[in-house]
């Protein structure tokens, strides 16, 4: 297009300059004028063109690599979740494998024993897969975030579930009276705040608190048992994917991945503040 039109107006004035100059184009010296004319118009014309052509071409860069982005990173996530899911899946396919193998030739108890072995490994492989899926959708559903959720609801029945499962162990709940709300996905928060349970579950020696306060601007959710702690070293790392500060640990090692990931999704921060109490905060509904 600009060269088109660069041409359109070298012919213009091409036609204005000989118009001009006719009478003189005979002679030798209204030829040099002409071809003079000519040059400086060529000139101008390019000196016009090459700025624009840097500002079109610049433009054209930075839409292409904005419009790209998006697909560069939804190939960059299925690549992930792909190495990922081979990785993990390779174990409990291998031992489901060989269990099935092995009960071949067994007798009908061995048989429904296996079967039972079988089971709760592929739902662990659900489990992890599910977990994968969360972590690969960077972009949430707009219509749940905009919905008011009740971090302090949230906490009370994620507690009521997991109370059975405590065993020995004893789960302190302490949630505003009038509420906590944060504009988001409560099956998300849910996630959020079971897997940080969870994980406070796993590693308490007698007792776990859980709390929810509401700040002027900002939602705290507060998680905190009285285990060992993560140590010093682990402290960079607890959130990465599949970390575990146990490698024997029955985790897949997504949980705090997934806090951090929901966290991030609504707005807010997750952290660890010292040895065993991991802080989330999300921005208050209304503020």
């Amino acid at each position: 297009m600009l060269g088109a039109l660069s041409i359109v107006a070298y012919l213009f004035f091409e036609r204005s300059a000989r118009d001009m100059l006719e009478p003189l184009l005979t002679l030798p010296e209204g030829q040099a004028a002409y071809v003079a004319t000519m040059r400086r118009v060529a000139a101008t014309i390019a000196l016009f063109d090459i700025p624009l052509v840097a500002v079109v071409g610049a433009a054209a860069y930075v839409l292409a690599r904005v419009s790209v982005r998006p697909l560069v990173t939804a190939r960059e996530r299925e690549e992930r979740f792909a190495a990922d899911a081979a990785h993990e899946l390779r174990t409990p396919l291998a031992t489901i494998a060989a269990v099935a193998q092995g009960a071949r030739t067994a007798d009908a108890t061995a048989q429904t024993q296996a079967l039972a072995k079988i089971t709760g490994i592929a739902l662990e492989a659900s489990t992890l897969l599910g977990d994968l899926l969360t972590l690969m959708r960077d972009a949430p559903d707009e219509r749940r975030l905009h919905e008011p959720v009740d971090v302090g609801a949230v906490v009370g029945a994620v507690v009521r579930d997991e109370r059975p499962r405590a065993d020995t162990l004893r789960i302190d709940a302490s949630t505003p009276p009038d509420g906590a709300y944060v504009i988001g996905d409560d099956r998300a928060l849910r996630q959020l705040v079971r897997n940080l349970l969870a994980n406070a579950l796993r590693h308490a020696r007698t007792r776990v608190a859980i709390s929810v306060t509401a700040e002027a601007r900002a939602i705290v959710l507060a998680v905190e048992d009285d285990g060992p702690g993560v140590a010093p070293a682990d402290r960079e790392r607890i959130f990465d994917r599949f970390f575990k500060a146990e490698p024997n640990s029955s985790g897949s090692g997504l949980g705090l991945a997934i806090c951090r990931h929901i966290a991030s999704q609504h707005g807010g921060t997750i952290s660890l503040d010292g040895n065993a109490r991991f802080i989330a905060r999300f921005p208050r509904a209304g503020t």
